[in-house]
């Protein structure tokens, strides 16, 4: 059997062993879909990508994402993750853009250096779209909160860059905190709607550097809870600049995720409107930890 290439990283990580792990493989073209998935639950990270060829097609890299369950159209993480790894690996060299061509469409991940090494990257996603509005009740029991929680006068709506989130505005910390997910209420109500991830947000945070503390549960995809959300946290952003929650049609924001779970990680959001037009870019660092074979 083939001897199978891979990297960790870490992602939107600060150090070490923070943000949220990735695996990705090279050369990952003569593999079939069920085989990806096979090696995606053997990893057992929240998501695993492939790049199916060391060279460009149609401006970008043709990439696959897997989570334990299922290949998903697009994810954070896993995009800013496998754009540094083609950087480093594949390319060699400084760069200004690398494009990954994922099932979601073309998405651009812009690179900044400092001292001659990558600082941060930056992923321009997909224009929003907005779904359905959920009771306030609902995500209360959903999340094991008082309806007192919740921060009444915004929406708890679904939106999507590529991959739908709903979004739940908290009032404090210590709701953000005390939210744990009742399965039996939030498998019911994720029938009825595209999202099957839940990101609750409160302004006041842990790190007074930061803007708003998140925690994203994605019980739906095997893990109870990630450490950073790239994907959720652009619905996010999208979601802040529609509801006009910091009075402002642009926003250029810090957010902490993970800490509960002791991987503390930072994501960068910058949001605006354009022509009427959401525009969402996610950015963050990334750490690669390890590298191996899979036999």
């Amino acid at each position: 059997m083939k001897k199978r290439r891979f990297y960790i990283l870490d992602v939107f990580a600060e150090k070490k062993y923070a943000g949220n792990q990735l695996a990705v493989f090279r050369d990952a073209a003569d593999l079939s879909s069920d085989k990806m998935q096979a090696i995606a639950k053997e990893m057992n990270y929240s998501e695993t990508t492939f790049i199916l060829s060391e060279k460009e097609r149609s401006g970008g890299y043709d990439v696959k994402i897997f989570t334990l369950a299922e290949e998903v159209p697009f994810a954070g993480h896993p995009t800013l993750g496998t754009a540094f790894l083609i950087q480093q690996k594949i390319i060699q060299r400084s760069v200004e853009k690398v494009n990954l061509n994922l099932m979601a469409g073309q998405i651009p991940v812009s690179f900044f250096y400092k001292n001659d090494s990558v600082d941060y990257l930056w992923m321009k996603q997909n224009p929003p779209k907005f779904g359905k509005s959920i009771n306030q009740d609902v995500i209360a029991r959903a999340l094991t909160l008082n309806k007192s929680d919740i921060l009444g006068k915004y929406p708890i709506q679904e939106v999507s860059t590529g991959l739908p989130f709903l979004i739940a505005p908290l009032k404090d910390l210590d709701a953000v905190k005390n939210a744990r997910i009742n399965r039996e209420i939030f498998f019911d109500l994720v029938k009825t709607i595209q999202a099957k991830s839940i990101l609750v947000f409160a302004p006041e945070t842990y790190n007074p550097e930061n803007d708003l503390n998140v925690r994203v549960f994605v019980d739906y995809y095997g893990i109870p809870e990630d450490p950073a959300t790239g994907s959720a946290n652009g619905c996010l952003a999208a979601y802040l600049i529609k509801n006009d929650y910091f009075g402002k049609k642009k926003i250029n924001i810090r957010v902490e995720q993970g800490y509960e779970i002791g991987r503390e990680s930072l994501l960068l959001l910058r949001s605006e409107i354009k022509n009427d037009v959401i525009e969402v870019h996610v950015g963050g660092r990334v750490i690669l930890t390890a590298e191996g074979y899979l036999y």
